[in-house]
């Protein structure tokens, strides 16, 4: 019957987090257990009342802080400059640039936003085809999860009681395969080109006309640059937790926008906040009807069933990885990443560690991968629709060009599920 409900609720065309607290309601409606109802309130308290989750709006308001400040445009400004003579420049600059903004967002659909309405019209203007182009920068967007602070990596760590950081850590090696990668095809699949018919030349600077002083641009990259170090190397070297390495790098970058690049007012930042309380709600409530969602699975003892199922099929660890990964490709063709996982993993993760052994952190690295690339997949994938909106392109021709890309995502997964030394070697 929860199956059911579920699937018709999706059908219906219903938001994600009420699909989750419906089925839940239409359970206890089937079983006639109101007694769950009253334990209800304190499993959504519950699910939200994590220190952790903090980090959540504050990696929000970051990522929208920056957009404000004037500060991605600065990584992008920077990353064409210094790329400008390389052939098939603009299409490096739009992965350097979203390797960049990877280590301040943290979120994919927000990163598939920002740039395919800044990169794909300019790579076009440059004689890239736009189809190309949306495909190329959506699927930079799959480093986001990867490259710290990721907000799914946040989550999952939640979920899954792991440390944060340690997750944080876990992401970068494959977020770097996942970058060369795709530099790789670029070098493959687009013809050589030149770096683009220089502009005139600035008589006064020497630069390309329009383009600030090389200097000034190395200053910038560097100043911009010093918010995900803080970031990074804070985690890295223990001296704050994800958590205080957000606040701290949300002041830094208010102080940055507001009295060194000078973009930032009272206005943006008005305009940041309320953008930042209207995502971070969504993304708690998401949260919080997917705890329940869960607690409502294990109730009906659906944990145990699918690892008595699990356990039949096979007993090698890198099997039930597989299994697992292809599970979750298809879940993802249909459900929001952030609730497969919140849903999911309290049910896949004590069978992997206890069962087959699978370290939780390498376990998590390919859970959260795996998931997003279900927002380039159709026919729910967020992000093609994103991409597809802010690009102008037709859905089909973006799913046609976005193919290759794919394979070398769903190839980065097979690679943490493979070699664990990949996500194992900054830990």
């Amino acid at each position: 019957m929860t199956a059911i409900s579920f699937a018709l609720f999706l059908l219906i065309g219903l938001p994600i987090a009420f699909v989750l607290i419906g089925s839940a309601f239409i359970f206890m409606a089937a079983e006639g257990n109101w007694r769950l109802l009253n334990a209800l309130p304190q499993v959504l308290f519950s699910s939200l009342e994590i220190f952790d989750l903090l980090a959540i709006p504050l990696f929000i308001l970051l990522g929208e802080v920056m957009n404000e400040g004037g500060l991605t445009q600065r990584l992008i400004s920077a990353a064409r400059t210094s790329l400008r003579r390389l052939p098939n420049s603009l299409a490096y600059v739009s992965l350097i640039a979203n390797l960049m903004l990877a280590s301040i967002m943290g979120s994919a659909t927000a990163q598939i936003a920002v740039m395919s309405r800044v990169m794909v019209p300019a790579m076009e203007d440059d004689g890239y085809k736009r189809g190309f182009a949306a495909a190329l920068t959506a699927s930079a967007g799959l480093i986001a999860p990867l490259i710290p602070p990721s907000m799914i990596f946040i989550i999952y760590g939640v979920v899954a009681q792991v440390s944060v950081a340690d997750m944080f850590m876990a992401g970068i090696l494959p977020g770097l395969l996942m970058f060369f990668l795709l530099c790789l095809w670029i070098s493959i699949r687009v013809p050589r080109r030149d770096g683009g018919s220089p502009a005139r030349p600035d008589t006064a600077t020497g630069n390309q006309a329009g383009e600030p002083a090389r200097g000034r641009v190395v200053l910038d990259l560097l100043v911009t640059l010093s918010i995900p170090g803080i970031i990074v190397g804070g985690i890295a070297f223990g001296v704050f937790t994800p958590t205080e390495s957000a606040a701290i790098a949300v002041v830094f970058t208010l102080l940055v926008g507001s009295l060194y690049f000078r973009k930032l007012t009272f206005a943006s930042l008005r305009q940041a906040l309320v953008r930042t309380a209207g995502n971070t709600a969504m993304v708690l409530f998401l949260i919080a009807a997917a705890k329940v969602f869960g607690w409502v699975l294990t109730f009906n003892m659906v944990p145990q069933t699918i690892a008595l199922l699990l356990q039949g099929i096979t007993s090698d660890p890198i099997a039930f990885l597989l299994l697992t990964f292809l599970f979750l490709t298809i879940i993802g063709f249909f459900l929001d990443g952030v609730a497969a996982l919140i849903v999911l993993v309290p049910i896949l993760l004590p069978i992997a560690v206890t069962v087959y052994g699978i370290d939780p952190i390498q376990f998590g690295v390919m859970v959260c991968l795996t998931l997003s690339i279900g927002l380039l997949t159709p026919p729910v994938g967020a992000g093609l629709f994103i991409a597809s909106a802010a690009a102008n392109v037709k859905l089909g021709a973006l799913v046609r060009e976005i193919l290759p890309f794919l394979g070398i995502a769903f190839f980065v997964t097979l690679c943490t599920i493979l070699a664990p030394v990949l996500t194992s070697a900054f830990r």
